[in-house]
């Protein structure tokens, strides 16, 4: 089997301490966390920055402090900033994390609907962001929710927009999108173009499921507090990052699955050409 991909995501726009998760909200805590599961063992960090009373913003200010802290303690993490169309609709606030020079930058292929939100990603905003991503060096984390998505990026890829390598998160179980079925996530991966690399996600309850198929089927993951908030359905127990990440690792080592380092995933062609401290 290939070696595991984990991609982290400690935080993201919907949890919040105030609803007593063990979320990180500053960029410390973020630094923090990150630093603590690199050490454990992850591939990539997926980034969502906040604001001093916790909500989310695009400031690029608040990127630099956390790239440059996450750089500091973890160099060879690949490091990736959210683009989301959820809270922030204006082109110049999206792109702002694009400044920081990360490795990576998430792209959401249409729009959809969340349970009480929507994502609006038109095919303008989602071309300007791209183009803004070449610029910048930053290579492009594919947001798929369903297998339309996966066509939309096979139509920018024919446009020679995006290139290989391709790095895809199928994230499954939203209310409006694909669910954490089997044969809703075959057709998906059949979709996948050749020279691809993609992580399993699970929103909520499906997050657990979505990585034990995912770690048994050669695939990677995505794990963390931003898609899911709870450790123990049964009983009601709240996550922390690091538990959801020892359960993925103690899954990983049942079936034999060695993680893949960063620097490894990396070098296949997603740090950001611009990086030099690694």
């Amino acid at each position: 089997m290939n070696p595991l991909i984990i991609n982290f995501t400690p935080t993201g726009i919907v949890p919040r301490k105030a609803n007593g998760i063990c979320v990180p909200e500053s960029a410390n805590e973020i630094i923090e966390q990150v630093h603590q599961a690199y050490e454990l063992g992850i591939t990539i960090v997926h980034l969502h920055a906040r604001n001093h009373s916790g909500e989310p913003t695009y400031k690029s200010t608040t990127y630099a402090r956390m790239v440059e802290g996450i750089k500091k303690h973890c160099p060879a993490l690949v490091v990736c900033t959210s683009l989301s169309g959820r809270n922030f609709t204006e082109f110049e606030q999206r792109s702002q994390p694009l400044e920081v020079y990360p490795d990576m930058a998430s792209l959401t292929l249409s729009s959809l609907n969340f349970s009480t939100q929507a994502s609006n990603n038109s095919p303008d905003m989602i071309c300007r962001l791209v183009d803004k991503m070449n610029q910048y060096g930053v290579k492009p984390e594919l947001e798929v929710f369903d297998a339309g998505m996966i066509n939309y990026s096979k139509y920018l890829i024919e446009k020679g927009v995006i290139n290989a390598p391709f790095y895809y998160n199928i994230i499954l179980g939203n209310i409006a999108s694909a669910q954490m079925d089997l044969a809703q996530l075959g057709i998906m991966l059949k979709d996948l173009p050749h020279n691809s690399y993609c992580a399993l996600g699970g929103i909520g309850k499906f997050q657990l499921s979505a990585n034990v198929t995912a770690i048994a089927n050669n695939m990677g993951v995505r794990v963390g507090l931003e898609d899911n908030t709870i450790f123990d359905y049964k009983t009601g127990e709240k996550a922390t990052n690091i538990q959801l990440l020892k359960r993925v690792h103690n899954i990983a080592q049942l079936t034999q699955r060695e993680i893949m380092k960063p620097n490894e995933f990396g070098e296949l062609g997603f740090y950001n050409k611009n990086r030099t401290n690694v």
